[in-house]
């Protein structure tokens, strides 16, 4: 029979063990962080009903779905994780206490063309409030608080969160008798970082917009300075448009919040190009950058909207949020050497070497060990000594212990630090003890080694 060749498909990664855990870790932290802030873990299904998920319809989202039949039956793979969010607040309505605030880790799927550092499949990172009728603006100053406090965690250091308020853009544009035309420049202006002033001037200009006015959009686009200086520059545009000034105030609220939630001036900023593409933002948009990468573009990203489940209730459901595509950051950081290989990323924390054919000391062993909160894993495999010091190594078990007829007969453990080289003979309490220490020890610092600041 002939062997069909095994592969991985583009566009889908899959790990070593030594890179899940890795991976994992960081998943993990992300998952505490969004717990602290009193958020409620969801898992929504893969797959949904195609009229379910393309409620919103057309445009590119329905050109990469994943879309087949099953019988009669016209499903899809999900894209995103905010869809199914909507469906799953406008179905539970009832059996939920608003506002509701939910975090999701889980994979996506979009059929665009893969390419380096972005997937067909992959995990995202989400959190979301949502409000019955109304929510607060406070909310718009948390989300990315908790994005700040869960990449510190992380371990980065040189990151940036930039903020807007869409309100602003539409009031500004709506002053300029641009408001038909505003959602094509907001597109427009979101490339200014990609193709430069000149080609954004251009494509302005082709698109119908006078020389006059796409001055007033450069030059409005372009206020830079510390967040107080482009709040203050904003101001001098207050009272000409009501929506505007809606903006400015809620964009004031969002940064006076975000200092008092302990997010230092260093990592945020108010940045008047970000737009944010998706078109159902109406308020407070966010876009995560690494200062010493800015080619990779946006880490992690969202904002507020005015009605997440629209096309399934006919209740007003506001929300804010935010996502991180976590498959993505874990691949730049580890292309870009960030990951912290000195973590331990073994699936165990001690080996125990059986040297008898009894292998009830062992066991009793392994028993107290993991009692004890040791991740412990038994080589009972009839294979020379040499081979399975060799697999001790492979795996990177930080801990061996060898169990034989004396150490038995004496009541000990050998207990071999796998990275000193230092060997022991201690009591099983004590070895307990040693290990426990260690892994520990072995454990200290964040899954990222960010060089900056």
């Amino acid at each position: 029979m002939s062997k069909i060749q095994p592969r991985t498909l583009s566009g889908f990664m899959e790990l070593l063990p030594a890179k899940q855990i890795q991976f994992d870790r960081m998943a993990s932290i992300l998952r505490d962080t969004y717990s602290l802030y009193g958020f409620t873990p969801l898992d929504t299904p893969l797959i949904e009903a195609s009229e379910v998920l393309l409620a919103k319809g057309g445009g590119e989202t329905e050109k990469q779905i994943y879309r087949f039949l099953k019988g009669d039956t016209d499903l899809s793979l999900r894209f995103d994780l905010t869809v199914p969010l909507a469906k799953y607040v406008a179905l539970n309505y009832g059996n939920l206490s608003f506002p509701f605030r939910r975090f999701q880790i889980g994979k996506v799927y979009r059929g665009e063309r893969a390419q380096r550092g972005r997937f067909r499949e992959f995990y995202q990172a989400d959190i979301d409030v949502i409000g019955d009728g109304k929510l607060d603006p406070s909310n718009d100053a948390e989300i990315p608080a908790i994005i700040y406090q869960a990449f510190t965690k992380l371990g980065l250091k040189r990151f940036q969160i930039r903020v807007n308020n869409r309100k602003i853009l539409n009031g500004f544009y709506d002053m300029l008798g641009l408001s038909q035309q505003s959602g094509e420049i907001m597109r427009t202006v979101d490339k200014l970082e990609k193709i430069g002033v000149e080609q954004v001037r251009e494509l302005l200009l082709e698109s119908g917009i006078t020389t006059e006015q796409s001055l007033e959009i450069l030059n409005f686009i372009r206020i830079t300075g510390t967040n107080s200086q482009v709040l203050s520059s904003l101001e001098q545009y207050r009272g000409r448009n009501e929506l505007f000034d809606t903006g400015l105030d809620e964009l004031n609220l969002v940064v006076k919040y975000l200092g008092a939630f302990g997010v230092p001036e260093s990592h945020f900023a108010v940045d008047l190009t970000i737009a944010r593409g998706l078109d159902y933002y109406t308020g407070t948009v966010y876009e995560t950058t690494m200062l010493d990468h800015p080619e990779i573009g946006s880490i992690c990203s969202g904002g507020r909207y005015d009605n997440l489940a629209e096309y399934y209730t006919d209740k007003q459901l506001p929300g804010v949020g935010i996502s991180i595509g976590l498959t993505r950051l874990f691949f730049v950081l580890e292309d870009q050497g960030y990951l912290n290989a000195n973590l331990n990323t073994s699936p165990t924390d001690v080996l125990i070497l059986p040297m008898t054919e009894d292998l009830a000391p062992a066991i009793s062993l392994a028993t107290q060990l993991r009692e004890a909160g040791i991740r412990t894993q038994i080589h009972s495999e009839q294979k020379k000594f040499k081979q399975k010091m060799s697999y001790a190594d492979k795996i990177g078990v930080p801990y061996v212990i060898f169990l034989g007829e004396d150490e038995i007969n004496q009541g000990v453990a050998a207990v071999k630090d796998m990275r000193t080289g230092e060997q022991v003979k201690l009591s099983s309490t004590e070895a307990v003890s040693y290990i426990l220490n260690g892994v520990t020890a072995c454990n200290q610092g964040t899954p990222i080694l960010d060089k900056g600041e």
